[in-house]
């Protein structure tokens, strides 16, 4: 099974297990929830739209860390200009530990999936 979530303006195609590296998230801890976008089950069938109300993708944080290194040089010829200017990127590492449908109502008003009770042990005769 598998989800496609959104974060920081990005889409990632995520499954149990990946460790992904995200735009940094401010005062995030320990346990994430994240609303999945689509969802594709073990069965190869596909969710989306009002089927995923319930659906949701949880991720555990790993930490932060700055990403590579963009250099930036602006240059324009024969007038002297030049700049140059660098840049870090914040990220947050994230393993992504479920993703869940979330309950699935049964067919008809008012059915629910409830487990079927086993029946109580009669009691011995008392002689």
């Amino acid at each position: 099974m598998y989800a496609v979530i959104k974060t920081g303006g990005k889409q990632h195609k995520v499954k149990p297990g990946d460790v992904l590296e995200v735009e940094y998230l401010r005062g995030a801890e320990g346990t994430l929830t994240f609303r999945p976008l689509l969802v594709v089950d073990d069965e190869g069938r596909t969710h989306v739209g009002k089927e995923l109300e319930r659906a949701v993708v949880t991720a555990t944080l790993l930490g932060e860390r700055k990403g590579d290194k963009v250099r930036i040089f602006k240059y324009k010829n024969k007038t002297g200009y030049a700049r140059r200017a660098g840049h870090r990127q914040l990220l947050t590492l994230v393993r992504i530990e479920d993703v869940s449908l979330g309950a699935r109502r049964g067919k008809g008003a008012g059915a629910s999936e409830a487990a079927p009770t086993e029946p109580e042990a009669e009691p011995a005769p008392t002689s």
